[in-house]
C-alpha cells in the first residue's frame, strides 16, 4: 500500500519546524508503508502511482490555491484516497464554519461576516478582522471599528482578552494529547496540558461535529475571561503537531494510532476497489 506523502520540508513557519517533525513521521512511517516525499506542487502528477496521498505540514494552501484546487478536483475524479479525506468541514473548507457554528450555538468566538450584524457580537473596545479563506494569520488585523469592512469577505470578531490558548489533538475521534500556550503572545511556546473531562467533551463536540471517520484533527481553542473555552480553530487540513515537544512514551502511542489509522483507512479503499470491479465476467 504505496503512500505519497505530501509536505513542504523548506516552508518556512514561524515558531515550527515543519522539516523536523515531518521526517520523523516518514521515518517511522515507512517501517509500516512504502512511501515517498512530494512537495504540493506535485502531488496531482504524482498521485496516480499511489494508492493512497497523506497531506501533511505542506504549509497554507493559499500560497498553492490554483495547485491545491487542481490536486482536489482529480483526487475527486479517480477516486484516490486522501488523507485527512477531503470532505473535512472545518479549516479546509475555509473559514466558513466559525459562522456556522455561531449560529448553531456551539462554543466559539462569536463570529459574523457583515458589520451589519455587529450587534450580534459582544460590545468589545477592538474586533479581530480576517480574510475568510485566511490561514497563519495572514490578513489578520484588529480595529475599532469594522463598519467599514466589505460584507461577506471577511470575519469579524471581538478580540477576546483570553488567559491562554490551548491545542487539543486527535487521530479519528480518539484523543491523543493536549498542548498549551502559557503566554497568549508566544503562541508556538507550548507546554504539556492535562485536560479535565469538560475540557475533553468540549473538544470532542468539534470532532463529532466534523464527521471525518478517519484522519488527523487539532481543536485550538482560548480561555476566556469567564472562564469558559471557546473555539478558535478547527484545523482538519495539515495540523503541525509539535511532536518534538512531547515526552517518548506520548510520542510513540501518537505514532501507533497514525499507522493503524491509516491501515484500516488503505485497506478500506482497497475493499472498495474490489468491489467495484467485481468478479470476472465469463
Amino acid at each position: 500500500m504505496p503512500l505519497l506523502f505530501v509536505t513542504d520540508l523548506a516552508y518556512p513557519a514561524r515558531g515550527r519546524r515543519y522539516c523536523d517533525e515531518d521526517i520523523f513521521l516518514t521515518s517511522r512511517l515507512r517501517e509500516h508503508f512504502p512511501l515517498a516525499l512530494c512537495h504540493p506542487l506535485d502531488a496531482e502528477r504524482l498521485m496516480p502511482g499511489f494508492d493512497a496521498v497523506v497531506v501533511r505540514n505542506s504549509g497554507p494552501v493559499l500560497h498553492h490555491q490554483e495547485a491545491y484546487d487542481a490536486f482536489r478536483a482529480a483526487a475527486t475524479a479517480a477516486g484516490t484516497r486522501v488523507y485527512n479525506p477531503l470532505t473535512g468541514r472545518g479549516d479546509m473548507a475555509g473559514k466558513q464554519y466559525l459562522l456556522d457554528l455561531t449560529e448553531a450555538g456551539f462554543p466559539v468566538i462569536p463570529t459574523v461576516d457583515d458589520p451589519a450584524l455587529l450587534h450580534r457580537l459582544p460590545s468589545v473596545p477592538s474586533y479581530a478582522v480576517k480574510p475568510k479563506q485566511g490561514a497563519d494569520s495572514i490578513g489578520l488585523t484588529f480595529t475599532a471599528d469594522p463598519g467599514g469592512v466589505p460584507a461577506g469577505e471577511f470575519l469579524i470578531q471581538p478580540r477576546v482578552d483570553f488567559a491562554y490558548e490551548v491545542s487539543f489533538y486527535f487521530v479519528d475521534d480518539a484523543f491523543q494529547y493536549a498542548l498549551y500556550a502559557p503566554d497568549p503572545d508566544r503562541r508556538w511556546e507550548l507546554e504539556r496540558y492535562e485536560p479535565t473531562a469538560a475540557d475533553l467533551d468540549f473538544a470532542r463536540s468539534f470532532i463529532a461535529w466534523n464527521t471525518l471517520d478517519h484522519g488527523i484533527q487539532r481543536v485550538d481553542a482560548c480561555r476566556a475571561p469567564s472562564g469558559e473555552l471557546l473555539l478558535v480553530e478547527l484545523e482538519d487540513l495539515n495540523p503541525y503537531l509539535s511532536l518534538d515537544l512531547l515526552p517518548e512514551p506520548v510520542r510513540e502511542s501518537f505514532v501507533t494510532a497514525l499507522v493503524a489509522s491509516l491501515r484500516t483507512f488503505t485497506e478500506a479503499g482497497d475493499r472498495g476497489r474490489t468491489r467495484r470491479s467485481g468478479p470476472p465476467r465469463t
